[in-house]
């Protein structure tokens, strides 16, 4: 499905993501963790291309996606909800999930129906400014404009930061149901241990910009964590 290799990026003659080779396989969910400043968000930004690696592979079903500009990859299929949402605050949420459609290119084809089924909050509040949902309707706004572009792999940044415990358990059980369909994969980077223990297929850790361990998630032992993890 997705795959990494060798991929390396500077910022400012500084280098940020050192040789990370990361795989996405069909049907599967994979939690990118480690301590914040590690090269996380940085490679979610080389997947989608907001920033060009100086050497390394980016490809989506064997397709190099190196030489695309990131509406292409959007195209190609990969969905990205960054970290903090960037909804448009100020359309209503019919406005914002529309503007998704229209910019993609994509017809609704039951897709709309589709994702308030999957946020049924989303369906309520269909005529309220995106601004005043709270950060958890908001968070479930940012995934249903995403899933929109009918993505092959989705690229989630810590979806679960700042959001009351009753809605991260709404999260994960709709990542579970996307996943369960088998229609798309999900790279997920996440800080929050126990919600990749509940819903990770697999799992990869960064440190100082490079992958330094993975494997399934049940091998997610206290060592690895206590070394990698813990602050």
């Amino acid at each position: 499905m997705l795959n990494l290799s060798n991929i390396n990026v500077s910022y400012d003659g500084s280098r940020i993501l050192r040789g990370v080779n990361l795989t996405v396989p069909e049907h599967s969910l994979v939690c990118l963790m480690g301590r914040n400043g590690v090269g996380k968000t940085t490679t979610l930004k080389s997947i989608i291309g907001l920033v060009r690696p100086e050497a390394g592979s980016v490809k989506l079903d064997g397709v190099e996606l190196s030489a695309m500009k990131p509406d292409q990859r959007a195209r190609t299929g990969v969905g990205y909800v960054p970290q903090g949402r960037d909804i448009f605050p100020h359309l209503t949420v019919w406005e914002n999930l529309k503007l998704s459609l229209v910019v993609h290119g994509t017809k609704a084809n039951g897709q709309v129906d589709r994702v308030l089924e999957l946020f049924p909050i989303l369906k309520e509040f269909l005529q309220r400014k995106g601004g005043v949902l709270s950060g958890g309707q908001q968070q479930q706004l940012a995934i249903a404009r995403a899933l929109l572009t009918d993505p092959k792999i989705l690229l989630l940044d810590e979806p679960t930061e700042g959001i009351q415990p009753n809605i991260i358990d709404l999260i994960g059980d709709t990542l579970l149901k996307i996943k369960r369909e088998g229609r798309i994969s999900i790279l997920l980077v996440e800080q929050y241990l126990d919600f990749c223990l509940a819903i990770g297929d697999s799992f990869y850790i960064m440190d100082r910009g490079a992958v330094v361990a993975g494997g399934p998630i049940a091998h997610l032992n206290d060592d690895i964590v206590k070394q990698h993890l813990t602050v």
